[in-house]
């Protein structure tokens, strides 16, 4: 006789996301596993006498949103400390950083910090500078971080006490004078200076949570560095406190550690696992770091179309093509996937041909993050070698004409960035994430069904798929993970409106439930 289902799942509009996607009413669970998937009458037979039954009212569940390229320290950052997200002006920034100040109780000296601005919206569009810092507080250090977080911006305070610490290339001056812009390794600076203990860890790791619940994500490949974030999760698994399935990609800084202990990719347990091994290559569009083969548009010497070649206006590398070359080779020998950071083409193709040398990238599963800009070429080669394109749709919030890619790249190249309907008619593997900017997996897909050229538009189908089924394979979870299936893992987001009877305002659709091994973990329901 077949057991009785713990939960049972009925009147949905239920999307399997499988090949090809099938459209169920009803799904049951036990022991944290999906048992069957069918329409209601035939699912209501596992009902027993102690079976939970949730009546979704016509709602649509589909398999949990997995973000594959997340920040959740970051994230909760932005929820404990100032979050400058929505701001519309440096003022506004400098008014939720005083308040934040004000609210946290602590030593007079203690750091005030804000999170996630992005200037390219604001009418007055610069980065904020330390002159406005300054206004904030002039006893205590004050740090900004764009949303990007490769920029920052610091007051007098912490440049007093930091500056000596940075590399004077990535310090922004103006008539000689610092303006506390700061970038790349300078922003390592700071980042080190405030990294939190592990009773603040695991605060901010509780709040991101719950944040992600909130969206319906489920499971998130977090990139860590010199962090206690690792050993924080693991005891949140420990205390029964997490409830969201975490794949740590460790920077390239832990790869001696992590072999001397042990550690392979796919290692761990049912909450926490080791993921690939991180790397930079470039910077970032905002910066204007993102290494490209031809200049930026709005570089010093650059041509209006942006076709002159300054050798100082195509951006920079984080980490050499020989240096990437050199870490690939030996994380790819000691059995590590790897997660390289590329924004630029040129960054891209040297990525490329660096996972190219390691004779099997599709079996190893190497991914690259971001691939904002990509020729034709790579393109095709993301499909012919397997590489995984880990990619970002939220980042098509600066695609359109007047956004930051205009202003960075020209319109031509704009209409070339974030190519994902190109990779996915070429055949690439292609895994959506947010970087948390903002971490929504709906915003994102929003974004890519209205995206404004077609070689960046997918449809509703494709772009859910790159947020479950695609997202669990650049983790190796397919087998239990991104679709709803018998015999996988009981992770749903339930929305309150179909996203494809509504696809021109996905973004504003509610998540109604979400769902983890079978539990839930969010109910948002009215």
């Amino acid at each position: 006789m077949t057991a009785a289902a713990d939960y049972i799942f009925t009147n949905a509009e239920l999307h399997t996301l499988g090949d090809p996607d099938e459209v169920a009413e009803a799904v049951a669970v036990r022991d944290g596993e999906i048992v069957r998937v069918a329409d209601a009458y035939e699912v209501e037979f596992l009902e027993g006498v102690e079976t939970e039954v949730v009546d979704l009212g016509g709602r649509v569940l589909l398999p949990g949103f997995i973000d594959a390229h997340t920040h959740l320290q970051h994230l909760g950052r932005s929820l404990v400390y100032a979050d400058l997200a929505e701001a519309d002006s440096p003022a506004d920034c400098v008014a939720a950083l005083r308040e934040s100040g004000d609210d946290r109780d602590g030593p007079s000296d203690e750091w005030v910090l804000g999170f996630g601005y992005d200037e390219s919206t604001w009418a007055e569009s610069r980065y904020l500078t330390r002159e406005d810092l300054d206004r904030v507080s002039e006893e205590r250090p004050v740090a900004a971080f764009r949303e990007d977080m490769h920029i920052a911006a610091v007051n007098s305070v912490a440049l007093d006490r930091h500056a000596a610490e940075m590399p004077d290339d990535d310090v922004q001056t103006e008539s000689g004078d610092p303006t506390g812009v700061i970038v790349e390794e300078a922003v390592d600076v700071i980042y080190e200076t405030i990294e939190p203990d592990a009773e603040e860890m695991r605060e901010l790791l509780d709040a991101a949570q719950r944040e992600a619940h909130r969206k319906g994500v489920t499971g998130v490949h977090d990139m860590v560095r010199q962090s206690r974030a690792p050993a924080v999760y693991r005891r949140m698994e420990l205390d029964g406190d997490l409830a969201l399935r975490v794949r740590l990609n460790y920077w390239s800084d832990h790869l001696d550690a992590l072999v001397e202990t042990g550690l392979r990719t796919n290692h761990g347990s049912e909450f926490v696992r080791t993921g690939g091994v991180k790397t930079f290559t470039d910077g970032s569009f905002g910066g204007r770091t993102a290494k490209l083969s031809e200049p930026y548009a709005d570089a010093a010497g650059a041509d209006e179309d942006g076709t002159s070649d300054p050798e100082d206006a195509t951006g920079q590398w984080v980490v050499s093509p020989e240096d990437l070359r050199e870490l690939v080779a030996e994380a790819d020998g000691e059995g590590f996937q790897l997660t390289a950071h590329a924004i630029g083409d040129e960054a891209v193709e040297a990525v490329l041909s660096a996972y190219e040398a390691t004779g099997d990238p599709a079996g190893a599963r190497h991914r690259i993050e971001h691939a904002e800009l990509t020729d034709d070429e790579d393109v095709e080669r993301f499909a012919e070698t397997g590489v995984v394109a880990s990619v970002q749709p939220n980042f098509l919030k600066w695609a359109r004409e007047g956004g930051l890619y205009d202003d960075r790249l020209g319109a031509e190249r704009r209409k070339r960035s974030n190519r994902y309907a190109d990779l996915v008619d070429a055949g690439a593997n292609l895994a959506f994430g947010s970087d948390c900017m903002p971490l929504d997996p709906l915003f994102g897909v929003h974004q890519t069904v209205n995206a404004p050229e077609e070689s960046q538009r997918l449809s509703v189908t494709e772009a859910l798929r790159a947020y479950t089924r695609g997202a669990a394979y650049a983790g190796f979870d397919e087998d239990r993970l991104g679709t709803v299936e018998v015999g996988k893992k009981a992770d749903f987001t339930v929305l309150e409106r179909s996203p494809w009877d509504h696809s021109d305002d996905i973004e504003t659709i509610d998540v109604a439930l979400t769902v983890v091994d079978g539990d839930v973990v969010y109910d948002g329901r009215d």
